[in-house]
């Protein structure tokens, strides 16, 4: 039997890049997926084709009010429960020194979307599996949150650094309540933005400074969120994990 056979997922960010190779393994191991996503329809449409069944989706811009309460009580409506939370949406906005404006407003965007949100759905899951008898949350995170970003990506890097923060304290705090908690940090990861970089500068260029000399394929990311979301590895939570090919090693 599979190991998730049954199981009720909740995946935001699910219908591009990594959160889409997401829900692909998770139905692999017989997960029902309830996938979010923001304003990207085409990409809802094409994923709900190739998933008709055990797959359903839920659109919420997150930088909206109430925006994790709606997804998270319309999640609930269709399941009745929820026994992993993947929080994978993000976004990557820059917040430039040089001009207030651009630098508030990019703070602003960066923590709501990768920070706050984030926080307020792990809220409503901690709650919801208290009741349950326990739970699986994984936050999606970055290199950055470790090592820091670029200049004008300051904002990003310490919104992902946070959530790291963020993933320890609920993995401490709630551990005796069988809620488990876990952070992935991928590095630079063959999505659609990657992609569009790599035609700019040609694959050589692109992977020269990495040990592996290749991008992550989205395919390791989530087979270690389907690992984690199976439960088999209980003593692991608060752990952050690596998938950078060495490319940033602590």
């Amino acid at each position: 039997m599979s190991s998730l056979m049954g199981k009720n997922v909740l995946v935001t960010g699910a219908t591009k890049g990594i959160g889409k190779e997401i829900v692909k393994c998770l139905f692999e191991e017989g997960a029902n997926v309830i996938g979010h996503y923001g304003r990207d329809t085409q990409s809802a449409e094409l994923l709900l084709k190739q998933y008709p069944t055990r797959l359903t989706l839920i659109q919420q811009g997150l930088t909206e009010s109430n925006a994790a309460e709606n997804v998270w009580q319309q999640a609930l409506d269709i399941t009745g429960r929820i026994d992993v939370l993947v929080n994978n949406a993000g976004i990557y906005v820059a917040s430039p020194l040089a001009d207030i404006e651009s630098w508030n407003q990019g703070w602003q965007a960066n923590l709501q979307v990768n920070l706050q949100a984030p926080a307020d759905l792990c809220r409503l899951a901690i709650q919801h599996f208290s009741s349950l008898g326990g739970g699986i949350i994984i936050n999606m995170a970055s290199r950055s949150g470790q090592r820091g970003d670029r200049p004008e990506h300051l904002a990003y890097g310490a919104a992902k650094g946070g959530l790291l923060a963020l993933t320890k304290g609920i993995a401490r705090g709630y551990g005796h309540q069988n809620i488990l908690a876990y952070a992935l940090a991928p590095g630079l990861v063959r999505t659609e933005m990657a992609e569009v970089n790599i035609a700019k500068v040609g694959q050589a260029e692109f992977t020269a400074s990495l040990p592996l000399r290749e991008v992550t394929p989205p395919s390791d990311v989530a087979a270690m969120v389907v690992f984690l979301a199976s439960g088999r590895c209980r003593h692991a939570t608060g752990s952050t994990i690596d998938i950078n090919g060495a490319d940033y090693v602590r």
